[in-house]
C-alpha cells in the first residue's frame, strides 16, 4: 500500500525527489511549488523545475504566494494526505498546514543539522570550507529546520567541489533516503531523534553583493567562495583588459603558492595573488558569453603580469 502524499518543492534538487517518489508508486495528491517567475533575457515567466515535472506527469500543481489564511489551509487539508514531503520549497509552513497531514510533514534538508539551517545550506557549507555535507530527513516543526531527524546520508566535500556538483550528489542520495523514510513510515517504524543545539548555525539566502571576490582574503577562502557560488550567482572580479572595465565570473580555480599585492596577476596565465597564497584561474565566463577554459579566455583578453583585478 502506497502513501497518499502532498509534495512541496521548487528547484531541481526537489524535482529529483519527486521523480523518485512517482517511480516508487506513491499517490501524489498534489504538488506545491513557487509561482512562475520572469527569467532569461526576455523575462518571460518560467515554471520551477518541480512545477514543470509535475505538469509532465499530470499532477495538479498549486502555486500560492503564501500558505497563511483559512482558505489555503482548508485547500491543503482537503487533499487528505497521509504525509507532506517537503524539499527546498521556499515558503514557511504555518502550524495548521504542518498539522494537516496524518503523519505531519517530512523535510529533506541538504545539510548535516543543526549545521546550516536555512535557505542556502549547500552553498554555505562550501563557502565556509566544510569537508563534509549530507542530507537528512527531518520532521518539520514551527522552527526553521529545527525538527527531529530520522535518517542521514553523508557526502564529502572535496577541495574542488562546486555548489552544483554537491547539489547533484545530495539530490542523488537524498531521493532514495526519503523513499526509505516513507517505507519505514508505512510500517510504523520511522523513528526520530531531537537535534543537538551545539554547533547550530544558519545558512541565509545568498546575496548577490557577496559574489564580488575579495583578493585580500587567503586563497583557500577565495577559492571556497568561488566554488560555493558556482554556477549561481557566480563569483566575479572586474578588470580592464584594454577594452574598458569588464566583469568576469570564476567558475573553476585552484590554490597555488605565490605572493604579491592582492588582486595582482603573478604571471600571464591567470595566477592571481591573494592575501595569503595565490589562485590559479582555470575556467571563467565573460558577461554575455558561455563558460571557457582560461587558455581560451586569454587568447582574447590579455592578463599580463602586473594587471590588477578588482
Amino acid at each position: 500500500m502506497s502513501l497518499r502524499l502532498v509534495f512541496m518543492g521548487t528547484p531541481e534538487f526537489a524535482a529529483t525527489l519527486l521523480q523518485e517518489l512517482v517511480e516508487r508508486g506513491h499517490d501524489i495528491a498534489a504538488v506545491y511549488s513557487q509561482p512562475p517567475r520572469p527569467a532569461g533575457r526576455g523575462m518571460a515567466e518560467k515554471k520551477s523545475a518541480v512545477h514543470a515535472l509535475a505538469d509532465s506527469l499530470g499532477i495538479p500543481v498549486h502555486t500560492p504566494k503564501s500558505l497563511k489564511g483559512a482558505e489555503e489551509t482548508e485547500r491543503f487539508r482537503a487533499l487528505g494526505a497521509d504525509v507532506a514531503v517537503v524539499a527546498a520549497y521556499g515558503l514557511l509552513l504555518p502550524q495548521p498546514v504542518l498539522d494537516a497531514p496524518k503523519h505531519g510533514c517530512l523535510n529533506l534538508h541538504g545539510s548535516l543539522l543543526p549545521r546550516w539551517r536555512g535557505a542556502a545550506p549547500i552553498q554555505r557549507a562550501i563557502m565556509a570550507g566544510d569537508s563534509m555535507s549530507g542530507v537528512e530527513v527531518m520532521k518539520m516543526d514551527a522552527g526553521l529546520d529545527t525538527g527531529p531527524v530520522a535518517l542521514t546520508a553523508r557526502v564529502p566535500i572535496g577541495p574542488q567541489t562546486t555548489a552544483d556538483e554537491l547539489h547533484d550528489s545530495l539530490a542523488a542520495v537524498g531521493a532514495p533516503l526519503m523513499a526509505q523514510a516513507l517505507e519505514l513510515l508505512e510500517r510504523g517504524e520511522l523513528r526520530f531523534a531531537p537535534q543537538a543545539e551545539e554547533g547550530a548555525c544558519y545558512a541565509p539566502k545568498i546575496d548577490k553583493a557577496e559574489a564580488r571576490l575579495d583578493w585580500r582574503r587567503p586563497a583557500r577562502e577565495v577559492n571556497a567562495i568561488a566554488r560555493g557560488l558556482t554556477p549561481f550567482p557566480g563569483a566575479f572580479f572586474e578588470a580592464d583588459f584594454g577594452h574598458g572595465p569588464e566583469r568576469v565570473k570564476v567558475l573553476e580555480s585552484r590554490v597555488e603558492p605565490g605572493s604579491g599585492a592582492p588582486g595582482t596577476a603573478l604571471d600571464d596565465e591567470g595566477l592571481i595573488a591573494c592575501g595569503e597564497g595565490a589562485l590559479r584561474l582555470l575556467r571563467v565566463q565573460r558577461a554575455g558569453k558561455g563558460p571557457m577554459e582560461i587558455g581560451e579566455f586569454l587568447r582574447g583578453r590579455k592578463m599580463a603580469t602586473g594587471l590588477v583585478l578588482a
